[in-house]
């Protein structure tokens, strides 16, 4: 249930979208460091085991089993391959590019929800957002620098990545309506858990009880992350918490710093502000569109 969008609940919201950031990048980090030593299935698997925890956290505090019910299977199943996909092309661009870069590319996502919208929502877009689209993904390629001599196809991981995001959310949108928050997060973070534990053939390594420490924080850090960013749309109004979640480019440049000693690339730099700032115009017009129908898209 939403609470009264008091200047006191907004704070509490950017506060709560801040954290959830935070936490959010940490668990990359983690998780960024773990794959160098261990299979990315192996490294998932044990992360969502502990990612469980605050998710029955969450359950309980929804209303217990009521919360985790399903009413469309097709629509959870399908959110749940995406998502699986999302996770897997994610945290195995994160084992092979400076953690800034991996979440910069990551922040195409909304990009791609406003260019399927039309076909797969049947949503109309005015000129206005198609130009930030357009605008967003001129970012994405001063990033990736195509044809270039620093050109690596590995930066299409986390790319597809934020477009297989993209697709979950566009589906979200379109189970929301029967489903429980609650519900499709339950749903796909135990899809997540079977998924990568049937990779265990493929290669798995005895891991070192320090090793599973740090998984089962990664895990706390990514259900908690979740928890704070439910939080912060329950306090505030979305066009004023979501921007806050583009603080977590500042959390990965410190890791990146202090943990690989990786320096900010210009380029992912630049590319990056083109990025966020396409995306939060496209953020400011769909809020004011909901706000006032007659608003032109």
């Amino acid at each position: 249930m939403a609470a009264v969008p008091t200047r006191s609940n907004t704070l509490k919201g950017i506060a709560c979208m801040i954290g959830g950031a935070a936490f959010l990048t940490l668990n990359d980090g983690v998780m960024k460091w773990m794959t160098a030593s261990y299979p990315v299935g192996e490294v998932i698997f044990i992360r969502s085991l502990f990612v469980l925890i605050p998710v029955a956290l969450l359950a309980w505090r929804a209303g217990g089993l009521t919360a985790l019910r399903v009413h469309n299977i097709r629509g959870q199943a399908v959110r749940t391959v995406l998502s699986i996909a999302s996770m897997g092309l994610f945290v195995t661009g994160l084992r092979l590019l400076p953690l800034a870069e991996a979440i910069a590319l990551t922040f195409a996502s909304p990009l791609f929800v406003t260019a399927l919208a039309p076909p797969l929502l049947g949503e109309r877009v005015g000129w206005r957002r198609w130009l930030a689209v357009l605008l967003g993904f001129a970012g994405v390629l001063i990033m990736i620098r195509p044809g270039g001599e620093t050109m690596r196809w590995v930066v299409l991981l986390p790319l597809g990545a934020a477009l297989t995001f993209g697709l979950a959310n566009i589906v979200t949108r379109r189970i929301s309506a029967t489903e429980s928050s609650v519900s499709i997060l339950a749903v796909s973070m135990f899809s997540v858990t079977v998924v990568s534990l049937a990779t265990a053939p493929f290669g798995w390594r005895a891991p070192a009880m320090g090793d599973v420490a740090l998984l089962a924080l990664a895990g706390l850090l990514l259900g908690c992350a979740h928890f704070l960013m439910i939080e912060a749309f329950r306090l505030a109004e979305a066009a004023v918490a979501s921007p806050f979640h583009y603080s977590a480019m500042i959390w990965a440049l410190i890791l990146d710093l202090v943990l690989w000693a990786n320096q900010p690339d210009p380029w992912v730099m630049g590319g990056a502000m083109v990025v966020i700032a396409s995306g939060l115009y496209i953020l400011r017009r769909e809020t004011r569109r909901r706000r006032d129908p007659a608003e032109p898209t």
